[in-house]
């Protein structure tokens, strides 16, 4: 059985870059940093890795394409429910990351900003949307009820 606890780990190009951009974003040190990998405990159930290019090569070796080869390529997205949508998204411009797009109502019912971090991982940051959730409830009861 698998635990609920989950623990993502990104390739990063500059891991000192990187530390710095998520410490910023998430507003605390990591708690784990050695030569390599650096560790962020964002929620009880939640640990963000920070894995260097040249670490995860030892292992993978051959088997896979070298990751500096997707620098830049969307290779994943990080979803984070947050309290203030615009707030986040400005702190990770100011941290130095990409905008990609503006705070917008979406039609999945979350008001959501997107950015690209240094490495081109996107993140974006998310509340529910009370005008579209709204919405939903009220066309829900009128089919189902």
């Amino acid at each position: 059985m698998i635990e609920p606890k989950i623990e993502i780990i990104l390739y990063v190009k500059n891991q000192e870059r990187s530390k710095e951009f998520y410490a910023l974003l998430f507003g605390k040190d990591p708690v784990l940093d050695v030569p390599g990998m650096v560790e962020f405990q964002v929620s009880d159930d939640f640990k963000l890795g920070l894995m260097l290019e040249t670490s995860i090569v030892k292992i993978i070796e051959d088997r896979l394409p070298h990751p500096n080869l997707g620098n830049g390529i969307p290779r994943c997205e990080l979803y984070f429910k947050v309290d203030d949508v615009v707030k986040m998204f400005d702190l990770a411009l100011f941290a130095g990351a990409k905008s990609i797009s503006e705070n917008s109502a979406r039609d999945w019912g979350d008001d959501v900003a997107y950015v690209a971090d240094l490495d081109g991982h996107v993140i974006a940051f998310s509340k529910i949307c009370p005008v579209l959730n709204n919405r939903y409830r009220f066309w829900t009861k009128l089919i189902f009820y």
